[in-house]
């Protein structure tokens, strides 16, 4: 053979040697991302630590999420990242406790949107994309407005849809929901306002005074539908479903026809109208909010039945949690009537157990031990790490983080306790709080320059009754040295007496 004929079959071999390597890397790779479990987040909005059927609630019907429970393992002593809505996604999607992170209390931006975490922040959808997964959130954001640096877009997500911003989503029936960066229209006309009174001359005791708060395009139900398609979207490829509906926060707006089976209940149910202020009127407030928990109940039931259709559910984590505690608008919300935080002290804001304990469900066949509960304390901060070993990226999790992986827990049912998991919000007056093992320490009223240091042993006093810091001044000596070292001062959200700009008018009490 000439050296002529030889050239090209050496090339030839070269050529398939090479690509051949390639189609094996590639073949590796395939399998590899086969091999990693999708990942679906549920964050309900304001959903008090008793408010599901799994966590002792009695009048509310939640089949779907009990279901999930009995399936998968209940945490309870779990923490929400902080005690309103956008501090404490923050803490969710960076891993950063709210002594660390940079968003610590909501703050609007005009004309649309929340402060926005800057590009220098790393997302959970971040590290995980960069692991091959798809990532999509629907729901609710509030981590930066549309084209801002915090827009879900530009921190990781390929797909996002729902509200942008909180304040849009105190309606239910709004004109519009973002789909990636373009603004889709929902048949609502005129779009039910999230604040708003009965008009002048209405009677507040005739149910038709309320029709101009009801819409006919229900917001939850297109956010549903958007991630169903996503996931079938993208069945043959790892994805993380961020799903942080809109529900139950108020304002209360729901389908006519799902109030029926709690009216039919005989609930004494005064109207809410508004008058001394809140959110929008309605007739029967108790039936509306049962049923708006009931809904984003089916709304669950839906992404899990999906899931099995598709035949996900097996190589599928699934976590349901809350962003914080039920709501102090008592004239919208009957916590009391509904034992939304059982005898926990506090509500939504408050950095007392019923603000920032939270019921959460994780459900992930074969690994994690079905119908188990666990007390171990637990922090959103943790999740960042625990879905990137999951995902077979330990190495990938950043090392200034303040989260541990949860993955022990998971998979075994135990894990070492923790050092510590520390809790500052500088709204509603100023808060900080710190849990070691069985202590609490909490200060309430920082902004009015008070500096009290209230101690609870939450072994033996869940309900935080008893302060017991003038019997342990040791302990809550070592308690206020680790809150004051522990911490980064933030000149956005400044704590006092701590960060620099606030440094005034300090009294010790």
């Amino acid at each position: 053979m000439s050296r002529l004929l030889e050239f090209p079959l050496v090339l030839m071999a070269l050529f398939v040697i090479t690509f051949g390597d390639v189609e094996v890397q590639a073949s590796e790779q395939d399998q590899q991302n086969k091999d990693r479990p999708n990942i679906v987040f549920i964050l309900a909005d304001d959903l008090g630590y008793r408010e599901l059927g799994c966590y002792g609630q009695t009048k509310i019907r939640t089949p779907h999420l009990d279901q999930l429970a009995a399936e998968g393992l209940c945490l309870t002593q779990h923490y929400s990242g902080n005690a309103v809505c956008a501090p404490s996604r923050c803490v969710l999607m960076t891993g950063r406790d709210p002594g660390h992170a940079w968003i610590r209390n909501n703050s609007e931006m005009q004309p649309e949107g929340q402060k926005p975490i800057p590009a220098s922040e790393v997302t959970i959808a971040e590290l995980l994309k960069a692991q091959g997964y798809v990532t999509g959130a629907f729901g609710k954001w509030g981590l930066g407005g549309p084209g801002s640096e915090g827009d879900p877009l530009n921190q990781g997500f390929d797909r996002f849809f729902g509200y942008n911003c909180q304040r849009h989503a105190h309606s239910f029936y709004p004109d519009y929901l973002w789909s990636n960066s373009e603004r889709i229209a929902l048949n609502n006309h005129p779009p039910v306002p999230g604040h708003a009174k009965l008009k002048a001359g209405d009677d507040p005791a005739d149910p038709r005074s309320y029709d101009a708060f009801k819409g006919q395009d229900y917001a939850p139900d297109r956010i549903r539908e958007a991630a169903l398609e996503f996931i079938t979207e993208n069945k043959e490829r790892p994805f993380f479903l961020f799903y942080p509906t809109t529900l139950p926060h108020v304002a209360l707006h729901v389908p006519d026809d799902e109030l029926e089976p709690y009216l039919e209940l005989g609930w004494n149910d005064a109207p809410f109208t508004a008058a001394d202020g809140g959110y929008t009127p309605h007739f029967t407030p108790r039936a509306a909010y049962a049923a708006m928990i009931s809904h984003m109940d089916r709304d669950v039931g839906a992404l899990l039945q999906h899931l099995k259709e598709l035949r996900l559910e097996d190589n599928t984590i699934v976590v349901f949690s809350s962003d914080n505690g039920t709501t102090h608008l008592e004239q919208e919300v009957h916590y009391e009537f509904f034992e939304s935080v059982g005898n926990l002290r506090g509500l939504k804001g408050s950095l007392y157990e019923g603000g920032v304990r939270v019921p959460t469900i994780v459900k992930w066949p074969g690994r994690v031990t079905a119908g188990t509960k666990s007390d171990f304390v637990s922090g959103f901060e943790d999740w960042l790490p625990t879905l990137l070993e999951i995902a077979g990226a330990e190495e990938a999790v950043p090392e200034d983080l303040n989260g541990i992986s949860l993955s022990p827990l998971l998979t075994t049912g135990t894990q070492k306790e923790r050092e510590l998991l520390y809790r500052e919000f500088p709204g509603y007056g100023g808060q900080q709080s710190l849990r070691i093992g069985r202590w609490k320490a909490i200060r309430q009223n920082l902004e009015k320059g008070l500096v009290k240091t209230e101690l609870y042993d939450l072994v033996a006093d869940g309900p935080e009754a008893q302060d017991l810091a003038e019997q342990n001044p040791a302990i809550v000596q070592e308690m206020e040295r680790r809150m004051a070292e522990y911490r980064t001062p933030s000149s956005l959200f400044p704590l006092r007496p701590y960060d620099a700009k606030a440094r005034t008018g300090l009294k010790k009490q």
